[in-house]
Order: C-alpha cells, then structure tokens, then sequence
C-alpha cells in the first residue's frame, strides 16, 4: 500500500483560492474574528463579560468588591457567644455519669416513667429499676392487713386472701418477666399454688412443710413433661420451662402462711404491710430502706405483743420486712409496666415473705 493509502479516509485539503496566501489558507475554515467596533479599543476583549458597575457614592472599594455577593444576615441578639450558633438547634446537657444507675426513690404521685423499648432505654443509659410507687403498696399493705386479721381467726379464714395472695403471683411473675399472654402457664401455676394448700390442710400441722414440697415437686415435673411437649424453639422452651417453675415455685411458696403459726402469720404478714407502705414514702434510697426496716421491726413488737410471740415479734418482723424489700427490689426490675406494679409489685413481698415467717416462727414459737 503506497503512502496515499494511509490517508484514504481524511478529508480532501481544498486548494486555496485564488489570491490567498499559505498562511490564510491554514485558517480559512476557522470562525471569522470580528474587527471591535470604532472607538473600543482593550476593553473589547471582555465585551461579553457582565458589567461592572461603579461603586455608589460614599462605598468604599472593599465594599464595591463584595456588591453582587448575597447580604448577610446579622444574628439574632444573644448574649455573650451565643449569637455565633444562634441557627444551630439547641445541645441538651448531658446526664451526669451513673446519675441514672441508682434505686430511684419513690414518690407520692408514682412513678409515670414507662420505656417503651428497653433496648433504647439502656442505650441512653437510663435505670432499668422502676419502684412500684405509692399505689401498688397501700394495695400490698390492705392485702397484708388482711392476712394478719384472718390468721388470727383460724386457717380456713386464712384460705380466701391467701388464693387472691397466690393468683396475683402467678400473673405478676409471668408479666414480670416478659411472657404476656401465658394462660396456660399462670393456670398451671396458680392449680400447683391450690393444690398445697388442699394438702397442707389435708394434714396434721407438722407435716405442712413436707405438703408443701412434695407439691413444688410434683409441679416441676408436670411443668417439665408439658415444655418438652410443645413445638417452639428449644431456647424458647428452656425460657418458658424456667419461667413456668418460678411461678409455680413462688405461688407454692405462699401455702406456708397456711402451714405457720397464726400468731407468726399475723406478725409477718402486719410487718410486711408497714415495711411496704414505709418504703413508698418520699425519701432517698438509704434512709427509705432503714425507716421500712425499723417500721417493720416496730410493726413485730406491737403485733406480737398482742400475740404469744411478745418480744420475739420484733425479729420475725424484721426478717418479713428485708424480705418484703427484696420483692419490691425484684418487682421493680427491667422497665416494669404498670400491670406488673399491680400484680407483682402487690404479691411479690408478701410471697417472698411466706417461707421465712414459717421458719422463724418455728424458731421463736
């Protein structure tokens, strides 16, 4: 292929008219450059750029710089360096640290504070202790005042607060830990809680521990025979099976008021209503917590001197009060709803309270 071949496909060079030189004919096909007008000489060269216009009277020349730039708007007056972040939204105080992580103290109006996510409120570092407050105590106070007067009347009077005593445990615990509906659970606990107190009255007083026992057993396995029948997942099972013991444990725990003597019921049961209602009271965590303490321990040795206990009353109502304080303690724990306070929060101190007052009203009867 000869050397014209390598420039078969450019385009044909014109020869140049007739009259022009090789210089012009270079820039024939170029746009033509316009001659400025008479009279503009340098300045045509920016003939199409914006004009500038002349300061007005009285501007300064930084100022004329600046005249087509968009004004500035001065900030709205606050005090001191305020004004420079006057558009920036407001910066909320952070929390002091550990502030929140404290038994917060109840109040008279209850505590309204309810998480909607638990999650949320723990990434913000907020106390997952909620008290029961005021409302739920004068309820466990009523109920343990109750219990108090019927023991001193005989077992059988005991039996009606003491059902009511059982059910809300059955429901609060179950709620308490999450497990809303659960009928199935809180029927086999609260049958579980109805069945020891048929057998401690079924047998001679003596005996009403062992009743008591050989039920929670006998419960146990039931509730292990029917999580090991159901579909759901395995680690949902070993949460409900833990669960449904608990409950059944602690509703079975409340037959041994049936099981005490009735003058240590009496003594257990008043002190619980004074140490409950004295810890609603409107104080910090420490000193609430020795008032409920020395309340209850004042309700023992009022109570059991009307009673065969005298003297001795002061420990059992002692040992009633520090249990009726960790139930509200366990009541109150993981962001609880209102139902919860209700239910737990009413049933919890007393429950926890049951076993203790047996043993030591053995001891001191």
């Amino acid at each position: 292929m000869d050397a014209a071949a390598e420039t078969a496909y450019l385009p044909p060079v014109r020869d140049p008219q007739p009259g022009m030189d090789g210089a012009a004919a270079e820039t024939a096909y170029l746009p033509p450059v316009r001659d400025p007008q008479p009279g503009m000489d340098a300045a045509a060269e920016t003939a199409y750029l914006p004009p500038v216009r002349d300061p007005q009277p009285g501007m300064d020349v930084s100022a004329a710089e600046t005249a087509y730039l968009p004004p500035v708007r001065d900030p709205q007056p606050a005090p001191g360096a305020a004004a420079e972040t006057a558009y920036l939204p407001p910066v909320r105080e952070a929390e002091p640290q550990g502030a929140g992580a404290e038994w917060s103290p109840p109040t008279l109006g209850g505590n309204t504070l309810r998480a909607v996510d638990p999650d949320q409120a723990r990434a913000e570092g907020r106390s997952p202790i909620i008290d029961p407050g005021p409302q739920s105590a004068i309820l466990t106070a009523a109920l343990g005042l109750v219990l108090a007067g019927s023991a001193a009347l005989g077992h059988y009077a005991l039996l009606a607060p003491l059902i009511a005593l059982q059910a809300l445990t059955a429901a609060g615990w179950f709620r308490l830990n999450g497990m809303w509906p659960a009928r199935q659970g809180i029927a086999l606990a609260f049958a579980g809680a109805l069945v020891a107190d048929g057998a401690v009255l079924a047998v001679d007083g003596t005996y009403g521990p062992g009743a008591i026992i050989g039920t929670l057993g006998v419960w146990v396995l039931l509730t292990l025979v029917l999580q090991l029948r159901s579909h759901a997942d395995p680690d949902e099972r070993m949460y409900g099976l833990m669960a449904s013991v608990a409950s059944a444990a602690l509703s079975i725990a409340c037959a041994g008021f049936l099981a005490a003597d009735g003058a240590a019921v009496s003594t257990g049961a008043a002190a619980v209503a004074v140490a409950v209602f004295a810890r609603a009271l409107p104080l910090p965590t420490v000193p609430s917590v020795g008032v409920s303490l020395a309340a209850a321990a004042g309700a023992g040795i009022a109570v059991g001197g009307l009673t065969a206990l005298g003297a001795a009353g002061a420990l059992v109502g002692l040992v009633a009060g520090v249990c009726a304080l960790v139930g509200l303690r366990v009541a109150a724990y993981d962001y609880p709803s209102k139902f919860v306070h209700m239910t737990a929060g009413v049933a919890l101190p007393l429950a926890v309270a049951a076993p203790a007052v047996y043993l030591i009203g053995r001891v001191v009867g």
